[in-house]
């Protein structure tokens, strides 16, 4: 109930009277070239352990989507699915779970687990989670580990002390070469010292969330994981996605991308299809969370 209430209460400030949402994305499978409906996806999930779902972390299309997705997988699979999120940090993982478990209130949760401004757009997930005792992976790098490798580089790591090391991934963090370093250099426009620090950062964030979804897989046999995470942290299997495999390569993995494009009413398929295995455009004209 709780779930149906703020989902509802998201759409009402997205949608006018009458507009259907499922008019407002679509979504393609790359493998067998058709749209498909989130209900293939989940059906795709029998044969897959893990997907991702690389967002545009303002698209309002999209974080409903991710709460569909939760749910019906869920559903699906009661008591074998979990949540992993890139929102939310290693070392406040206490907190999350003292949230799930009902006995701390919503405001000490959002303050100590220090929630995203725009947590309104995961709250249904979150709510859902602890209607239904579903875990939830906190699962990025906590900003002063990130801040230290942003102005010294990922070899500051091994000077905290053994403490530190449960939020961490293992050390060394190797940087991934070829293609990722190059739509990263794209995006930032060109090389620079400062700009390799900043993409050891990158690094370290996909590392840790890759260790956190690894690390909770080994120990929790046949569930089946929804991570969400910024698209281009997974796009074209790279980053997170291509650091997990590195430390469990035996788990399946799926991946949507999902973002708003001016081509939304006639997309070409072809131009995103190197994207994920799945590719959700929404409708630009839709309004923004923030």
């Amino acid at each position: 109930m709780k779930f149906l209430l703020f989902t509802l209460a998201i759409l009402s400030s997205i949608f006018g009277y009458g507009q259907q949402i499922e008019s407002n994305y679509k979504i393609y499978d790359v493998k067998n070239q058709k749209i498909i409906t989130v209900d293939d996806i989940i059906k795709d999930m029998e044969n897959a352990d893990v997907l991702f779902f690389g967002e545009d972390h303002n698209d309002s299309i999209g974080h409903y989507l991710e709460a569909s997705i939760f749910k019906k997988l869920s559903e699906k699979y009661p008591k074998r699915s979990a949540l992993s999120l890139e929102m939310f940090h290693t070392d406040v993982q206490p907190v999350v779970d003292e949230y799930l478990a009902g006995v701390i209130t919503e405001k000490n949760f959002t303050r100590e687990a220090r929630a995203w401004n725009n947590y309104k757009d995961y709250k249904p997930l979150i709510e859902y989670a602890k209607a239904n005792n579903i875990d939830v992976i906190a699962g990025n790098a906590a900003a002063r580990y990130s801040n230290a490798v942003t102005k010294s580089g990922l070899d500051i790591l091994k000077n905290f002390p053994k403490s530190s090391l449960a939020f961490l991934p293992p050390l060394p963090i190797d940087t991934a070469t070829g293609r990722y370093n190059d739509k990263f250099t794209e995006t930032l426009g060109g090389h620079s010292m400062g700009s390799m620090k900043i993409y050891q950062t990158q690094n370290f964030w996909d590392a840790t969330m890759a260790w956190s979804i690894s690390r909770y897989a080994k120990t929790h046999k046949g569930i089946k994981i929804l991570q969400l995470n910024g698209r281009f942290h997974s796009d074209e299997k790279l980053g997170t996605l291509a650091k997990l495999l590195t430390y469990s390569p035996k788990l399946k993995i799926l991946n949507i991308s999902a973002f708003s494009d001016e081509s939304f009413e006639n997309p070409v398929w072809e131009k995103f299809k190197n994207l994920g295995d799945y590719i959700i455009i929404t409708n630009p004209k839709v309004k923004r969370s923030f």
